[in-house]
């Protein structure tokens, strides 16, 4: 009896232990604790979805969710050539890997430390306030913002974000109540401060400004105290004369910079010569010119790129194309070729301005129109350049500020032995609806990869078309 008695409280002591749980798999379900006010929940529209498909990932430890009509949408992008085809795509695949055999319903962690929870809205029906009676019209963006008002209501200790890179789709929301935000990541904080390429250093020596007219050189130290930025361009002067140099990071010293031709193109300012300078530098494989219309930036990479023909095997020019009036293409009358052709005009126009500055009998004429039949000179949208090998060529990619972050990278990327690569654009004017002069690829690039040794940047701010273009650029 006494056996017995001792071996039923060893059962229940046993049983009384804490049995330690198996560990949880990274794709099994959770719930999301309703109550921890620190966490948000963050809905994701379509628009972020194609600009990064890795923006899930973005958010931290807070939640993220994506409306079901959003997935709709992507369905709709997932064919095509051009990048948002291939974020959507990629946004697509990482959702069903993260899925596994798990359905989307339900919150499940997303891969990775310290990040938070991931789920799809089915529920687009809030109680409170239906989008799509406030403005009349069953749309997907006012689904999508029914299926964040259905997330706080679900939710009310945690603050419920909608994310969208659509201006008048926050908008909306904020009308409703709901928070909305821009997707932040990869923006540019700090636009006033975004690098300029070039300063003016005032009060210099005349001994100084004559050592460098002599010699064509000077240590950096005789000038400033702190090391300059690689490939930084400098106006030297005081009240009697003046020079132009670039710090060369290489033998740390400023080196004179001469007002070279570039193919018959000769620069008007100092900026137009730094820009040429900076394209003529056999050191410098990447290039960006920022600047507003008239100032000269795709003339002066045509000019530049022309000067250099025989050191490369082509020359390509390309631009994204942007459908005016957010129509395709495919509604102008035509081949492929005459739908292309009107958006490629800009381009063949300053290739025929370098050309008319000789006559048509003149060697140099032929020589570009042979350039152009044998495809030494390319001109193309952007899209159709994708994929192709970028050795040995100097390729200029104009209206760079209506490309994102990941098209820059996507097309540097690209770049083979002995590439020279120029972005040209203007980031203050966008002609994308999800990007602005914060957000978009040209920004980016020259924020993230300013102080390379073989990265060079030029903001020209003298218009130089007309004096007619500049009244309209100052005053109208």
């Amino acid at each position: 009896m006494a056996k017995k008695t001792i071996a039923k409280k060893a059962v229940k002591k046993v049983a009384a232990k804490k049995i330690p749980s198996k560990k949880v798999s990274a794709k099994k379900v959770v719930s999301v604790n309703k109550t921890e006010p620190q966490k948000k929940i963050f809905v994701l529209d379509t628009s972020v979805i194609l600009f990064d498909h890795n923006a899930i990932k973005n958010f931290q430890e807070h939640n993220v969710a994506i409306p079901i009509t959003v997935l709709e949408e992507l369905d709709n992008f997932k064919k095509g050539n051009d990048t948002i085809n291939f974020e959507a795509r990629e946004f697509i695949r990482y959702l069903d890997k993260l899925s596994g055999q798990y359905t989307i319903q339900n919150w499940m962690p997303i891969n990775g430390p310290k990040r938070g929870n991931f789920k799809v809205i089915m529920n687009e029906k809030p109680k409170s306030i239906d989008a799509q009676i406030v403005f009349g019209e069953r749309k997907a963006d006012h689904k999508i913002i029914n299926a964040a008002i259905v997330m706080k209501e679900e939710n009310p200790d945690c603050k419920v974000v909608l994310i969208t890179k659509d201006v008048n789709l926050r908008l909306k929301a904020k009308s409703l109540n709901l928070l909305a935000e821009d997707y932040e990541t990869g923006k540019i904080k700090n636009l006033e401060g975004l690098y300029s390429g070039n300063s003016i250093i005032e009060k210099v020596k005349s001994t100084i400004i004559d050592e460098i007219y002599a010699k064509g050189l000077i240590n950096y130290e005789f000038v400033m105290k702190k090391k300059p930025r690689a490939n930084h361009y400098f106006i030297l002067k005081n009240e009697r004369s003046s020079v132009l140099c670039y710090y060369e990071s290489e033998t740390e010293n400023l080196i004179k910079v001469d007002k070279q031709n570039g193919h018959g193109i000769k620069p008007r300012n100092a900026e137009q010569a730094f820009a040429l300078n900076a394209i003529l530098n056999p050191k410098v494989s990447l290039v960006t010119l920022q600047g507003m219309a008239g100032t000269g930036k795709t003339l002066l990479a045509l000019a530049g790129a022309l000067h250099q023909r025989s050191d490369y095997r082509q020359i390509y020019l390309a631009r994204p194309i942007i459908p005016l009036g957010n129509r395709d293409i495919g509604y102008l009358p035509g081949d492929i070729k005459s739908k292309i052709n009107p958006y490629m005009e800009p381009l063949w126009d300053n290739l025929k301005m370098i050309q008319n500055q000789w006559k048509e009998t003149d060697k140099e004429y032929q020589k570009l129109t042979e350039m152009v039949n044998n495809e030494k000179i390319v001109i193309s949208p952007l899209a159709y350049i994708r994929g192709r090998s970028l050795s040995n060529i100097i390729f200029i990619i104009d209206e760079a500020q209506n490309l994102t972050p990941l098209e820059v990278r996507t097309i540097i990327t690209r770049a083979g032995e002995g590439t020279k690569i120029i972005f040209t654009g203007d980031i203050h004017q966008i002609d994308t609806p999800y990007l602005d002069s914060q957000s978009n690829g040209l920004s980016y690039l020259m924020d993230r990869i300013k102080d390379n040794s073989m990265y060079a940047h030029i903001t020209l701010e003298k218009g130089e078309r007309s004096e007619l273009a500049n009244l309209a650029n100052e005053f109208l």
